[in-house]
């Protein structure tokens, strides 16, 4: 693990991957805190992945700052879950909320529930509730954690364990290389709370409005925003790619 603490400093993730990615995923979380410290986050949404994530970082935990996205939106289950590890396990969480005056005026103009009307509301909301307050909590950090697979969806499916995110910070993905089957044996076997959530048909979870259990032979992902159909299913937080027009918009409007 050594090597891959000093390396992780100073080599491309592409070669990071070529060299550790058959690492086992608790020696990766090692070596990333150990390498970065207190200049690491780990972005959790206590969902099944992040809650694996959350019990091998545990080791580490006074060195990492967990960040949690309260969009407004979540469903009480995901606050019982937090509230679950925080008294078993006495977990400090950041909590990282909207902007309270952009998030108003966005409402104000376009309605609470305006992410059904399109595509590119769906995507402003986002971006207010989700990748602003990513961005401001990950500012000054060098390197972050996130419970990301490839088989949660087709879009994730060239996930890398070492990636550089649009800001030049290195992003670990520790569970990118494992199964869901091998995720709930897990996460069953250590005895984690767990979202109930995913008990009721919801793989992955994210706002309550937004979010919709699966049915039999579904995509895990199908259940996050269905009214789009066929579209990708994400957020824009784990986009290789800049701000959307869509978002670039709400910059420019605030500007004017």
């Amino acid at each position: 693990m050594s090597n891959l603490v000093q390396d992780l400093k100073e080599i491309d993730s592409a070669t990071l991957n070529l060299r550790y990615e058959h690492l086992p995923a608790d020696e990766i979380v090692a070596a990333t805190i150990a390498a970065y410290g207190n200049e690491v986050s780990f972005a959790n949404s206590f969902g099944l992945e992040d809650v694996a994530l959350t019990h091998l970082m545990l080791p580490h935990q006074d060195r990492v700052e967990i960040l949690v996205l309260d969009t407004g939106r979540l469903p009480k289950a995901t606050f019982a879950v937090i509230e679950a590890w925080q008294q078993k396990y006495g977990l400090k969480i950041r909590i990282e909320q909207p902007a309270s005056g952009d998030l108003h005026r966005w409402v104000s103009q376009h309605g609470l529930d305006a992410f059904y009307q399109s595509v590119e509301l769906r995507q402003q909301c986002c971006h207010l509730r989700k990748i602003e307050p990513l961005e401001r909590a990950l500012s000054g950090k060098k390197a972050w954690l996130t419970g990301l697979r490839r088989s949660q969806s087709h879009s994730r499916q060239k996930t890398q364990i070492f990636e550089r995110d649009t800001q030049g910070r290195l992003k670990v993905s520790p569970l990118a290389n494992w199964s869901l089957d091998q995720t709930w044996s897990y996460v069953k076997a250590q005895g984690l709370p767990y979202n109930r959530l995913h008990d009721k048909g919801f793989p992955s979870i994210g706002c309550e409005p937004c979010t919709r259990a699966v049915k039999p032979g579904e995509d895990i992902r199908a259940g996050r925003w269905w009214w789009e159909g066929e579209t990708k299913k994400e957020c824009g937080l784990h986009s290789r790619t800049q701000l959307t027009t869509p978002q670039l918009e709400i910059l420019d409007a605030r500007q004017s």
